[in-house]
């Protein structure tokens, strides 16, 4: 008698994700009525009782009919020559109610086929193909109703849905980097902006002077703002959902990156250039609008949101120990003559600056006793900052992984999607377009036997006359050889030998293996020349 208890998948922090899957657990266990399986894999065997098997019966092990089949009576035992390093998982897996972790040393690729070969489950597979970057996860998107706005949509968001979509997002990224370019030249003194005081009626101005880089900076300027405007109006127009936009933090950067330049034209007469001039900072935000179509940016701000906790936690004990070294600090330095700590503000600059190990010099302690408190800052810093490195490192790592992952399979679906264009433009030619490239095929074949020099057998048959090649009979092998079917095994068939060449050459083995078929796995196709 079963009972099931359903346990719902879980899983931990990145890089180190056990799967609890549902499972079957009897009601009573009774050793007596239990029996030990032994599992031979690739030599090493394995012991544990038929029962834990049995929690997940639809998979390989835990079905006895389906296990059956490698059993070795002379061994007594069952027989599976598969990853052993692996299996230690999978057997956890059964002994654990259903927890599965892969161990960090086993490729991830390996770990997946030794799950589907036993079964595991679709569940658990699955969660570890879309941790690994493996699969795409399934996002239900919302799309607007309006199927201009939805055209309009994917070609902003999506720079894969179309040719136009791609150069349009390398046309962003190029005006994203000559706004970061302005904002950087226009620093330089020969291009930065110079004010001069004027009184008049007892008023003091400042006037800026006209420089003669301003007129081309300012239409370069207006140009980009203007892209940038209409991009976020779009955006903002064929947006599925506007709350959802508003709230959105690219949404806010974007908003952000063009604010300052429509308050400088509303206040250029109004002489509040000066506080303007801070404002203008906002414009380096430009840069992380480049994260919309930068994969390492995105893989650095899921690292750090990932990291999120561990980042506060340093935060915090840097708080604590800023606070008592500069508090120290100004206690062991503030009665020495022309001292730099006259305050405990002031001496949280020197602590920070140190347990940072970036000593500016600019402050530095002269006495013994704040010399002492100034060693232990720059050691428990150290220790401090030290603690969380490996668990970004490690977050780092995994994204980074998933996304080199997700890459391969990408590129493994285009190639796929590329073969079944070709095999269904094959197809569209219909069944007499086959027939012509395989009537060109026995020709070819047709005129190597021809020119060939009758073959001489080394089978036992020496007497057999094999000096006419138009008998020849071959058959296509899944791996693209060319067997002969003229003669024994032993035999050796220099036609068969450049009909392989030739088909080498030609590539016409896709378009032979659409007709796969036959338990001994090999082609159906048969052509006598």
């Amino acid at each position: 008698m079963y009972a099931a208890s359903a346990r719902r998948n879980s899983f931990l922090n990145p890089g180190n994700q056990p799967t609890v899957a549902d499972f079957i657990e009897p009601e009573v266990f009774d050793p007596a009525d239990d029996k030990i399986i032994t599992l031979n894999i690739s030599g090493r065997r394995f012991q544990t009782w038929e029962n834990t098997l049995r929690r997940f019966p639809d998979s390989l092990l835990g079905n006895a009919e389906r296990r059956s089949r490698y059993y070795r009576e002379d061994m007594k035992e069952y027989f599976f020559d598969r990853h052993r390093p692996t299996f230690e998982s999978i057997l956890y897996f059964y002994q654990s109610k259903g927890i599965m972790a892969k161990p960090p040393n086993i490729p991830v690729h390996v770990f997946i086929n030794e799950l589907i070969f036993f079964d595991i489950g679709d569940d658990v597979i699955s969660k570890l193909q879309l941790d690994n970057g493996l699969k795409e996860p399934e996002k239900i998107e919302e799309e607007p109703d309006n199927w201009l706005f939805k055209v309009v949509w994917q070609f902003l968001e999506n720079p894969q849905s179309s040719r136009s979509a791609k150069y349009f997002a390398f046309a962003s990224v190029f005006i994203i980097v000559i706004s970061l370019v302005l904002f950087i030249i226009e620093t330089l003194p020969e291009f930065a902006p110079r004010y001069v005081n004027q009184t008049i009626n007892g008023v003091t101005k400042e006037i800026k002077i006209p420089n003669e880089h301003d007129t081309w900076l300012f239409y370069v300027n207006t140009a980009v703002i203007v892209w940038f405007t209409i991009e976020l109006f779009l955006r903002f127009l064929c947006c599925p959902s506007k709350l959802k936009f508003f709230i959105d933090t690219g949404s806010i950067i974007d908003f952000l990156s063009i604010l300052p330049y429509y308050l400088a034209i509303a206040l250029a007469q109004s002489g509040g250039g000066g506080s303007l001039s801070m404002l203008r900072v906002i414009r380096v935000l430009r840069v992380f609008k480049l994260a919309r179509h930068s994969r390492g940016l995105q893989i650095l701000g899921n690292t750090l949101k990932a990291s999120f906790n561990e980042l506060m936690m340093l935060a915090f004990f840097l708080f604590v120990m800023i606070l008592i070294f500069g508090s120290c600090a100004y206690f062991a330095e503030y009665q020495q003559e022309g001292t730099k700590f006259k305050s405990i503000p002031a001496s949280f600059w020197w602590a920070i600056v140190t347990m940072t190990t970036v000593g500016y010099g600019d402050m530095y302690p002269k006495t013994f006793w704040g010399q002492i408190v100034g060693s232990m800052a720059v050691v428990c810093g150290v220790l401090t900052i030290a603690l969380p490195v490996p668990v970004v490192v490690s977050n780092f790592e995994y994204f980074y992984n998933k996304e080199r992952n997700r890459r391969k399979t990408e590129d493994a679906k285009k190639e796929q999607e590329r073969q079944e264009k070709e095999a269904a433009g094959i197809a569209e030619g219909g069944s007499g377009q086959v027939t012509r490239r395989f009537q060109n095929l026995k020709l070819k074949l047709a005129q190597i036997s021809s020119r060939a020099s009758p073959v001489t057998p080394r089978g036992k048959d020496k007497k057999k006359d094999v000096s006419s090649p138009r008998d020849i009979t071959t058959e296509f092998t899944p791996n693209g050889a060319v067997r002969c079917l003229s003669f024994d095994q032993e035999e050796e068939c220099q036609h068969c030998q450049e009909a392989e060449e030739l088909l080498q050459r030609r590539l016409l083995m896709p378009q032979i293996s659409l007709n796969r078929g036959g338990d001994d796995n090999r082609l159906s196709f048969i052509s006598t020349v």
